[in-house]
């Protein structure tokens, strides 16, 4: 009878936090130890040890062989590639069931020169570029070993690190790699795992060695030593690290921390005093396409007037080229403001992150990474020689059976001959152990020529020798620290700083944060005279022209001139609207004076319909008096009301019915201010009664019964009031004594002296 039984029976009942927190802890913990963190033993994650594990099971050594191999077959020594997808293949299919996709990217970065200081994989095909190219196909690109990859997989058959099942339980992969290559800090590391990362920067293997070395001599050495040797990161593009010692020192004290790197560069002379700038090398982990795509936007952005051009003449050494606008600009402030602006200076951060011994994960600093590291050397040494006692002990029982055997020749080819059984019979007569006579049985009649005693007894000599060396090795702590002194030593020559494989790549000079350059400082100061015309046509003529000649300005016809004044192209210009909005124009982005200029409203949110009122250059420290025609206004600084986008910025808030009519700049001096409504009434008080405001409606500044504001102006009293008399004179006329029309801020004022302008117009 079939049994039916309800799905339903088999739920069980579990609160939802609790369940959702036990698997989301489960799949933290696999991320945290099995993806995302180094080992601090060997420096990789898993997906990298297995890749690795998986390329010296297919005999990918440097060389094409092991020196097992090669014992077996000499004549096999011919350097050998295999298909990266052979190889990722056999890492998804045996040790590491993910995407194949995510594994060959994995092997692509232990390829590449500037990803990594020591590649771990000698690279065949196109493997990317520092451009930010693609690797391509991993059924076209092929690979194996390089002799770092080599160094750190050292020892793997001599017993010195544990091995486990796999993920199916077929094959077995280490735990760890035992070799003595510092790979964590000769490579670095980067993750995000789940609530912790890791960011390892690449540093000089020989500068590890030194500092590992002082620690086996000195176990006490202090933090400040070890940076002494270890100078900071030695990235594999170069670049130079810009920060002060103590900063870099901090954070390799903590663990954490951050370093600005920037690009490595120089000025190179042409001819009629032209000059370049050169930039040979890049920070790390910058793109070069990017980078260049950066600085070119700057220059067509205009963001960076000093930069006329780049150009990227990169082969095999990266080559690119800054143009500057003209040979006045100066070198430090051209370069200063791209480190601000682009890439070429980055900040690389340091969290020494990372799985100890226990498979736990901390953030330690350098010492605590090189003591740990130095104790798994150790370990490593101790199990190596263990492992050899073993083979040697194993060898010896050998031997010692042959040296009987060899004594006894002849009884023992006489058993072999009569005797049914004559391995328990030369175990009994000349008191053998069961694997001392199964190796006799076993020796082919050749090999009995060689069975002399001479040489049995020379090997069993030696053997015991070393037995003896190995176990005043295990016994004797001193001996293993020399022993380790003396490995690092022979793996320094290799990795020498002479060498151009050891060589430091990223130079140490500390220099002062990038200075922040204001764009005044990158434009080249020029004279020029501001046109605007009455329809809103803008254009900048090239040095100061007396707009006063009659042919010296030309306009469109039914067009004439509403503002024009000079300036310097460093300059920047307000335009005053007379709905209280101000909007900033940049003097040297102007059209040229050659035609009619450009019409001002495609430069700035402005609709037809908005009066202009005002046009002036903004001096840093300048004032300006802003009056509306209510009789409203106030003082503002030109400073607060230069606005940075193209929609301006809302300075004086208007009445409903009112409108700006009057922006005065207030000259060095002045204390006074004069206001004419358009009643004819003036009315003279003292400039500090008008508050200073970057914003608002402003006080009143005259009483009227009927109309507005006409006209104001500041002005020295001492110097009187001056107004402009009518005509072709442009004669003058200055009134000394103003005491009947002083009075204070919101009088009503009295009639004008006699001479006064019909139009209400101080000039």
């Amino acid at each position: 009878m079939t049994d039916f039984r309800d799905p339903f029976d088999s739920i069980k009942d579990h609160p939802f936090d609790t369940a959702l927190s036990e698997r989301y802890l489960v799949y933290a913990l696999s991320t945290i130890t099995a993806r995302s963190l180094p080992d601090l033993r060997d420096g990789l994650k898993p997906v990298h040890r297995r890749l690795l594990w998986a390329m010296r099971l297919l005999r990918l050594e440097p060389s094409g062989a092991t020196p097992d191999t090669l014992m077996a077959n000499p004549a096999r020594n011919a350097t050998s590639y295999k298909k990266c997808a052979r190889v990722v293949g056999d890492v998804i299919g045996k040790y590491h069931p993910h995407g194949d996709a995510s594994v060959y990217d994995a092997m692509v970065r232990l390829a590449q020169d500037f990803s990594l200081r020591t590649p771990l994989v000698d690279g065949q095909g196109n493997f990317g570029n520092i451009d930010g190219d693609n690797a391509a196909a991993m059924r076209y690109t092929e690979a194996r070993l390089t002799q770092a990859a080599a160094d750190l997989m050292d020892g793997l058959d001599e017993g010195t690190v544990e091995f486990r099942p796999t993920y199916n339980g077929e094959e077995e992969e280490p735990e760890v790699f035992p070799g003595l290559f510092p790979n964590l800090l000769a490579n670095g590391a980067s993750g995000i795992a789940v609530g912790m990362a890791t960011s390892i920067p690449p540093h000089n293997v020989a500068e590890i060695i030194d500092a590992a070395t002082l620690l086996i001599d000195q176990p006490e050495t202090d933090h400040p030593a070890l940076m002494q040797i270890v100078r900071g990161p030695d990235m594999p593009t170069g670049g130079v690290l810009v920060d002060a010692p103590s900063v870099i020192s901090d954070a390799y004290a903590v663990g954490r921390g951050a370093m600005r790197i920037r690009a490595r560069w120089h000025k190179e002379d042409e001819a009629r005093g032209v000059w370049n700038i050169i930039i040979t090398e890049i920070p790390y982990q910058v793109g070069k396409s990017k980078l260049i795509e950066q600085i070119a936007a700057l220059i067509t952005e205009k963001k960076l007037p000093i930069l006329a051009d780049i150009r990227d003449e990169s082969d095999a050494e990266i080559r690119i080229i800054l143009e500057p606008r003209s040979r006045t600009v100066d070198p430090g402030v051209l370069m200063d403001s791209l480190f601000r602006l682009t890439d070429l200076e980055v900040r690389f951060s340091l969290n020494m992150n990372v799985l100890d011994a226990t498979h736990t994960p901390r953030v330690l600093c350098l010492k605590d990474v090189l003591v740990q590291w130095l104790t798994h050397q150790i370990d490593v040494l101790v199990r190596r020689a263990q492992h050899r006692l073993d083979k040697i002990a194993a060898r010896v029982e050998l031997l010692d059976g042959y040296i009987i055997a060899y004594l006894n020749l002849d009884r023992v080819i006489e058993i072999i001959r009569t005797e049914d059984e004559p391995k328990a019979v030369m175990m009994e007569e000349f008191q053998l152990n069961d694997r001392q006579a199964e190796a006799i049985l076993n020796m082919r009649l050749r090999s009995l020529r060689k069975l002399e005693e001479m040489e049995l007894r020379r090997e069993h000599a030696e053997l015991l020798k070393e037995r003896d060396e190995l176990q005043k090795l295990v016994e004797s702590p001193a001996r293993q620290r020399t022993k380790l002194k003396r490995n690092l030593a022979d793996l320094r020559k290799r990795y020498s700083p002479e060498s151009d494989l050891g060589r430091r790549r990223t130079a140490v000079e500390e220099a002062a944060p990038a200075r922040e350059i204001p764009l005044e400082a990158m434009i080249e100061r020029e004279p020029i005279t501001v046109i605007l015309s009455q329809r809103g046509w803008i254009r900048a003529m090239k040095g100061h022209v007396d707009t006063a000649a009659a042919d010296a300005l030309k306009f469109k016809e039914g067009d004439g001139p509403a503002f024009a004044f000079h300036a310097q192209t460093t300059d920047k210009l307000l335009l005053a609207c007379a709905n209280g909005r101000f909007y900033t124009l940049a003097s040297d982005k102007l059209p040229g004076g050659r035609g009619f200029g450009e019409p001002v409203r495609l430069m700035v949110d402005l609709d037809n319909e908005t009066e202009i009122i005002a046009l002036l250059p903004a001096r840093s420290e300048g004032k300006m008096l802003l009056a509306a025609s209510d009789g409203r206004g106030f003082v503002a600084a030109m400073a607060d009301v230069v606005a940075e986008t193209r929609k301006g910025k809302q300075v004086v808030n208007v009445r409903p019915g009112a409108r700006l009519v009057a922006v005065r700049p207030i000259a060095a001096g002045t204390d006074s201010v004069a206001v004419i409504g358009e009643n004819r009434k003036l009315l003279v008080f003292p400039l500090a009664e008008l508050p200073e405001m970057a914003r608002g409606q402003g006080v009143q500044l005259q009483r009227y019964r009927d109309g507005g504001l006409s006209d104001i102006t500041a002005f020295a009293l001492a110097d009187g009031l001056s107004w402009t008399m009518g005509g072709e004179s442009g004669r003058t006329r200055t009134e000394a004594d103003l005491s009947p029309w002083r009075a204070a801020r919101g009088a009503a004022g009295r009639m004008p002296p006699t001479g006064f302008p019909r139009n209400n117009r101080f000039g």
